[in-house]
């Protein structure tokens, strides 16, 4: 009877090391990674928006309704990073391709002809919200000029 308990006691300790080591560990994911996510998703596409509790400020002034209905979605899959924004008011292109700033995974690129294209724009996550926060210089342009100052987009999640 000992030999029986003995035998039983090694063959479900026996099964318990092999099943738990043979499950697959998920691979470390890198900061560019971590970061892609935190604009993306899970999903690899993520619609950020003012509605539903955002706002715009411009040198500290608020200036939400300005950006009536603004969205913006950005995604990374194979084909690379975009995005697409509407009601921008001029100072985001429509769609183009965005990129982390260098080894800054805090700070993204987006490309365009409009003022808020090709400058440094910090983001921070937190929970269902992004916050974007940018300089648009003010250049010889009188258009662009009356869109310079220090903007702050809190954005929410669109489900």
């Amino acid at each position: 009877m000992r030999t029986l308990v003995k035998n039983y006691f090694i063959f479900i300790l026996f099964v318990f090391t092999a099943c738990t080591g043979n499950e697959p560990e998920d691979p470390k994911k890198t900061p560019e990674e971590i970061a892609t996510e935190l604009l993306t998703g899970a999903s690899g596409s993520q619609t950020w928006a003012i509605d539903n509790g955002g706002s715009v400020s411009k040198d500290g002034t608020t200036v939400t309704n300005d950006f009536s209905g603004y969205e913006i979605r950005f995604i990374a899959n194979n084909a690379g990073k975009t995005y697409t924004s509407i009601n921008s008011n001029l100072l985001f292109d429509t769609n183009g391709n965005w990129a982390f700033s260098g080894a800054n995974f805090d700070k993204i690129i987006l490309s365009g002809i409009q003022p808020a294209s090709n400058k440094e724009i910090s983001f921070t996550k937190n929970q269902d919200k992004l916050r974007l926060e940018f300089v648009v210089p003010a250049p010889q342009n009188a258009r662009v000029n009356a869109l310079a100052g220090f903007y702050v987009f809190d954005l929410t999640i669109i489900n």
